[in-house]
């Protein structure tokens, strides 16, 4: 039997439609991270998912409520800090053009997309894999004990390492993608 992992991001927040690092701290959706957030539950709506996960974080909460409206079948939801954003420690906040102006474009870019390089205070994105990882390796054994569908609703990040796993892609290859808000993630276990 093969079952279902759908994984999409959060909708845009305010913090992102303004170009300030996020990571651990709250940011609610905007306008369009709403219509966002709808777009997937429209593309999700046929499918069938039995559990799902979100972060403590509000942005993906609010999110994941919008694709489970089309949902009655779904009879858990888990709340699972390991596919929360990235930590950006002292950047949080702060706009992009502020760290370019104040550490110059080369820092900025290893603290934005380098990815043993940690921000002070904050997570590499070799460090978000480890969690990342150790949150798939669960989330397989769960899928095939309950033989379920899951939906998860991430942060940008957190995606990025879990495609990085699940598609077997280089670090090379990922510190350059962008995830999208609309698009959904698909990934199939076969139990």
């Amino acid at each position: 039997m093969k079952y279902n992992i759908y994984v999409f991001r959060h909708g845009q927040t305010y913090f992102n439609k303004n170009h300030r690092f996020t990571g651990w701290k709250e940011s609610n959706l905007t306008a369009l991270g709403i219509k966002q957030a709808r777009e997937i539950a429209g593309k999700l709506e046929d499918k069938k998912i039995d559990i799902a996960f979100q972060t403590p974080q509000s942005r993906s909460k609010r999110t994941l409520k919008e694709v489970l409206r089309f949902h009655p079948e779904c009879r858990k939801i888990i709340t699972d800090k390991r596919m929360i954003e990235r930590r950006y420690g002292m950047l949080e906040g702060l706009y992009h053009k502020e760290i370019i102006k104040k550490y110059g474009e080369e820092q900025f870019n290893k603290w934005h997309r380098g990815f043993s390089d940690r921000p002070p205070g904050g997570e590499s994105f070799a460090d978000v894999e480890k969690r990342v990882s150790r949150f798939i390796n669960d989330l397989k054994k769960l899928i095939k004990k309950e033989k379920i569908n899951v939906a998860i609703s991430a942060s940008g990040n957190s995606i990025r390492l879990f495609r990085k796993i699940m598609e077997r892609k280089s670090r090379e290859e990922i510190v350059k993608w962008k995830i999208p808000y609309t698009k959904i993630f698909h990934y199939v276990v076969d139990v």
